[in-house]
């Protein structure tokens, strides 16, 4: 993880976070100390992760969390009163969001940021497979029109146009998506 945001609005917890996390290795963090300034923050900055300190101006932190984990691909940590640890996790958890019980045990504190860490690499990895996808079905479309142009203003089969789409590929060492933009540039004058 590279980025955090600490949402307390307590200096003291400020200093506890972002002790704790650079001991950890995440060295840039922003610190928020209300719901409204953390969700300008998060819009204007990627984040890996998000602490946020519940209670936070008066509020548990619950639909902070909620709001940040439904809208952004960062991992959130909510600090709550252990008295309240089992009703708040109920809520949050289908969002993703780990909950953790305050007072804060360092230990518990390192496992939430493990597996915040797993997870985050978890997305990611998910996120470029998706983009790997899109990009692969986007060709495939270009490669469609391609064909549909070679049917309509050369008679070809739907067959004999795939054939010749790999074979301009090869022969001209270009990608049958590369082939088909040529071709659709050609009859299209895109």
């Amino acid at each position: 993880m590279e980025r955090a945001l600490i949402v307390c609005d307590s200096e003291k917890g400020t200093l506890f976070y972002k002790s704790f996390l650079k001991e950890n290795g995440i060295l840039d963090m922003l610190v928020a100390v209300n719901g409204p300034e953390a969700k300008r923050k998060i819009s204007d900055y990627d984040f890996d992760l998000c602490i946020i300190n519940g209670p936070i101006n008066g509020e548990t932190g619950e639909q902070l969390s909620i709001d940040i984990a439904e809208k952004n691909i960062c991992q959130v940590i909510l600090f709550v009163k252990a008295e309240r640890i089992e009703e708040i996790t109920e809520h949050v958890e289908d969002y993703g969001v780990i909950t953790v019980a305050k007072p804060i045990n360092k230990q518990l504190f390192w496992q939430a940021l493990k597996l915040a860490r797993v997870a985050q690499r978890r997305i990611t990895m998910a996120q470029k497979q998706n983009a790997k996808l899109e990009k692969k079905l986007e060709e495939m479309k270009t490669i469609s029109r391609a064909k549909l142009l070679l049917i309509t203003n050369e008679g070809f089969t739907e067959e004999s146009s795939h054939k010749y789409i790999e074979k301009q590929a090869m022969d001209l060492r270009l990608s049958r998506g590369e082939v088909a933009e040529k071709i659709i540039k050609k009859y299209e004058g895109v």
